[in-house]
């Protein structure tokens, strides 16, 4: 196994309190996803809805996937003004939230 040099992937997973319309939801979801135009810093971004059929999620309905070539890059982006400011946003619309930051291993068969 190989650990991967530099990039790290920063996840957060999140449930969406019950009385956001779904309107509000794509309208955040797209703000998320414009980040990546606005800091550099952040070199890739995808998202996803639960589509598992264990029934694992534990409430969680919604993944967010941002990709950069450090840790230090990560600092850059949670200090950033545009980052704070959709934070300010996002964060007050969601029930749950877990952030994870890892760097993806490799396996090689």
């Amino acid at each position: 196994m190989e650990e991967a040099k530099g990039v790290v992937k920063h996840i957060l997973l999140a449930k969406f309190k019950d009385e956001i319309p779904p309107e509000k939801i794509e309208e955040l979801i797209k703000g998320y996803a414009n980040l990546v135009n606005l800091i550099h810093p952040m070199k890739a971004f995808h998202w996803g809805k639960d589509v598992s059929i264990e029934n694992l999620h534990q409430g969680f309905t919604h993944v967010f996937e941002s990709t950069f070539e450090s840790r230090e890059g990560i600092a850059e982006y949670i200090a950033h003004p545009a980052h704070v400011e959709f934070a300010n946003l996002f964060l007050p619309s969601l029930d749950k939230v877990i952030v994870f930051d890892y760097k993806p291993t490799v396996v090689r068969c």
